[in-house]
């Protein structure tokens, strides 16, 4: 599998003290410009690259190096509204979130125990959701829609444990649920009629219906080098089920999924 809303501001005001006294040959006292405040970004955003090794596709038992990205949003001020945290630190509570998932092309040429399907074309995900962040617990609900690829809707579920051992290593882990509508499972896991007899019968005919596709747990850790870069590594592990485990695809390979990333991001920040 390839892969925040209350804002509150503190102004600080600068205040000058003067003290004097009477003198025949009083002059002015000089008044030292007040500092200008530096502008408050209008974009704060992360953005990251790195590499993925895991499944083939979903249900390969075989697998690949590839790479992976990330983009987090961390505020946004626009028409005078603003979403997020200018400061760049988490806000406690609950607040909507973008989710978006890229999945890459399954090929039935490079896999020959795939020979007699269709190819899947690479699927470009992008949704909605809402979490709730607290110091040291996080949960987050997603609803995508592959607008590129799949055209069909899938859902995700997650909660994890926040541990900050220092003021630069964050630990995360917790459970994973996800869920596909009926065209997203037979996408990835069924198979047609007029497929398996092109695989010679490899492949039996399969339709499966709704429901939970898989669960597992994901273990992550980020580490900020500075303000601005950090280096994050995650390893996950997903188990199909229902329909999903009992698909031909899944059965001649494996239903098991293991995915380890490793990579770095940058905070950018823009002035409009």
């Amino acid at each position: 599998m390839m892969k925040s809303l209350t804002i509150a501001a503190v102004m600080m005001l600068p205040v000058t003290a003067h003290a004097g006294g009477f003198d025949l040959n009083t002059t002015p006292a000089a008044v030292a410009p007040a500092p200008v405040a530096a502008p408050t970004p209008d974009l704060i955003f992360r953005l990251g690259a790195g590499v993925s090794y895991g499944p083939a596709y979903f249900g390969s038992n075989d697998d690949e190096a590839g790479p992976t990205g990330s983009f987090s949003l961390q505020f946004l001020r626009a028409g005078g509204r603003s979403v997020g945290s200018e400061t760049g630190e988490p806000r406690y509570g609950f607040a909507p979130r973008a989710s978006f998932r890229v999945i890459s092309k399954r090929s039935a040429k490079d896999h020959a125990e795939l020979t007699g399907m269709k190819d899947v074309p690479l699927s470009v995900e992008v949704g909605f959701g809402l979490g709730y962040t607290s110091r040291n617990f996080e949960a987050v609900g997603n609803l995508r829609y592959g607008a590129i690829g799949h055209e069909a809707w899938v859902g995700e579920l997650g909660a994890d444990l926040v541990l900050r051992p220092s003021d630069r290593l964050t630990l995360k882990a917790g459970p994973r649920v996800v869920v596909g509508s009926n065209k997203y499972n037979n996408t990835y896991f069924g198979v047609t009629a007029a497929e398996s007899a092109a695989s010679a019968g490899a492949l039996a005919a399969y339709n499966p219906g709704s429901g939970v596709v898989s669960a597992g747990i994901e273990v992550g850790a980020v580490y900020a080098l500075n303000d601005t870069w950090s280096i994050n590594g995650s390893v996950r592990y997903d188990r199909f089920q229902n329909d999903a485990k009992d698909s031909p695809i899944v059965a001649q390979g494996s239903a098991d999924q293991v995915r380890v990333i490793i990579g770095a991001s940058r905070l950018f920040s823009f002035n409009f």
